[in-house]
């Protein structure tokens, strides 16, 4: 059977790839401990669990209006305003099947032949391949890990040209966990305004900061750059609802229409049920989330701290999100007998089959010279991962 020619260019994703791998070997009865998934490890808390139940006794199964329920939306827009101090309308937003299917709908409505499309790298592994799909260039623009990989506007000007239609922010990101100050922020404001650039702001993971850092949202710095905003957001991380499958959009109503109507086409509705649980963990009870912000900040102090022991590592303190982004680029050249660590890929494909440790190679995030690592998992899991790394470096020669 013949397949669509833009199929060639599509690749999978490498996070759930690496989780997928390490799944297999486990049901293999291969003791894999898998740093790979960008997953929560806690539960769904009970409450939403509980609104969920509700919907189904009720008989809450059915569609519902593509973009969402009203209560739902209604719910993003006191949930903006409360954290985000960004007021939106019904009209302003749409729910979908998680982030990345609400990026999707974005770059497909966005974008289109031609166009240029800034990502600050390290990037999540999807904003590339969804930008082609949209027919669009993904344009690398390189940060620093001296400044703690923070995108500064000059380099988002020098990167710029004149068929340079949007960026892709992430703050905190994915890989790197790196926070924009709300300085940054300003000056990239005031570059995209300027520009006439559409901004998506991805917040995925905007209520796990740390050490007193604020997640600040670039539309909340002005008219001007809200016009050109959307926001993006998900329940998966900071509620722990990876499964449910639900995320939203925020920012101006031709978007959000725009949006609508390709969803009604592709997907539909998100799921109903998920629809009142997300209702549920938006306007209850918050302690949830600040329990889980601190059990991961603990595990990034172990894990960064260990990391930073190994021969031939080095690993910036990440500010947000719950990823540790090692520097292994002093581990490359080395071997063990006639295997050589070329690549980062090399090292992790080692560490997978020497070590049992599931990483993602950084080259999928835009840098061959790191690894990421989750560190979504129990304190336990962390130091033997750890040690089963160090353990597995120190054979290299």
């Amino acid at each position: 059977m013949r397949l669509a020619a833009r199929t060639a260019g599509f690749s999978p994703s490498a996070t759930l790839a690496m989780t997928a791998r390490a799944r297999q070997m486990r049901a293999e009865g291969i003791d894999v401990l898998n740093f790979g998934a960008g997953e929560p490890d806690f539960d769904t808390p009970e409450h939403i669990k509980a609104a969920a139940v509700q919907a189904l006794r009720e008989g809450f199964t059915k569609y519902t209006a593509t973009a969402g329920i009203d209560e739902l939306k209604d719910a993003v827009c006191v949930k903006l305003k409360r954290d985000n101090g960004v007021e939106y309308r019904r009209e302003n937003v749409i729910v979908s099947c998680g982030a990345k299917h609400t990026l999707y709908n974005l770059c497909m409505v966005l974008f289109q032949g031609g166009d240029e499309v800034l990502l600050p790298a390290p990037y999540w592994v999807s904003y590339p391949e969804q930008v082609r799909m949209a027919g669009a260039v993904p344009v690398p623009v390189e940060t620093r890990e001296a400044d703690g990989f923070r995108v500064r506007a000059e380099a988002l000007e020098a990167a710029c040209t004149a068929r340079t239609a949007g960026l892709i922010l992430n703050s905190p990101c994915n890989p790197t966990g790196a926070v924009l100050a709300r300085k940054d922020l300003e000056a990239i404001a005031a570059f995209a305004v300027a520009r006439g650039l559409t901004v998506i702001s991805d917040e995925t993971y905007e209520a796990l900061t740390y050490d007193g850092r604020e997640a600040v949202s670039i539309a909340a710095l002005g008219e001007e750059i809200k016009r050109r905003t959307v926001l993006v957001n998900s329940l998966s991380k900071a509620y722990s609802m990876t499964g449910w499958r639900v995320g939203y959009a925020a920012g101006p109503e031709e978007v959000t229409r725009a949006m609508d109507a390709f969803q009604s086409q592709v997907t539909s509705n998100p799921t109903s049920i998920a629809q009142r649980a997300a209702v549920a963990a938006l306007t209850g009870p918050q302690d949830c989330v600040r329990q889980m912000r601190e059990a991961f900040r603990e595990r990034r102090d172990v894990i960064v701290a260990g990391l930073n022991g190994l021969p031939g590592v080095s690993c910036v303190l990440p500010g947000g999100a719950f990823y540790a982004f090692p520097n292994v680029s002093g581990c490359l050249g080395r071997a063990l007998g006639r295997r050589l660590m070329r690549t980062a890929a090399d090292l992790a494909e080692y560490l997978l089959e020497e070590a049992k440790v599931a990483v993602v190679p950084g080259r999928e995030f835009g840098s061959d010279a790191h690894l990421r690592l989750s560190y979504a998992t129990s304190e336990e899991t962390i130091v033997e991962g750890v040690r089963r790394i160090g353990a597995a470096l120190q054979q290299l020669a």
